[in-house]
């Protein structure tokens, strides 16, 4: 089992940025995929990217490509989130997770809320 946590949520403007980080400990990741979901007041929860731990290879919502970069330390075991032009609909808690590769996700963080102000 991987275990997760989560910081640098926080209160942020409009067009403001937050960084995200995600601490990984348990197990080797290098067969893994790593990622960040978000989930808003009486909204599903929805995904927001990924990356392949070894490889880096990385995938975005199209609702947040452009403006959010996630990164990985392999020497820190840590997922970082650069979320930059934050908008008021980014305003969710933000859950990393972690799965290997070719299953689902099946170890998730205790999140961290983000929200932004208008």
């Amino acid at each position: 089992q991987v275990q997760l946590v989560e910081s640098g949520g926080g209160l942020v403007q409009a067009g403001g940025s937050l960084r995200l980080s995600c601490a990984a400990s348990g197990r080797t990741f290098s067969t893994y995929r790593m990622g960040w979901f978000r989930q808003a007041p009486g909204k599903e929860r929805e995904f927001v990217a990924a990356i392949r731990w070894y490889e880096g290879n990385t995938y975005y919502a199209d609702s947040v490509k452009g403006r959010f970069t996630i990164s990985r330390d392999n020497a820190k075991n840590t997922m970082y989130l650069q979320m930059n032009s934050l908008k008021p609909e980014d305003t969710a808690v933000y859950y990393c997770a972690a799965g290997p590769y070719g299953s689902e996700y099946d170890s998730w963080g205790q999140g961290t809320q983000v929200t932004v102000s208008s």
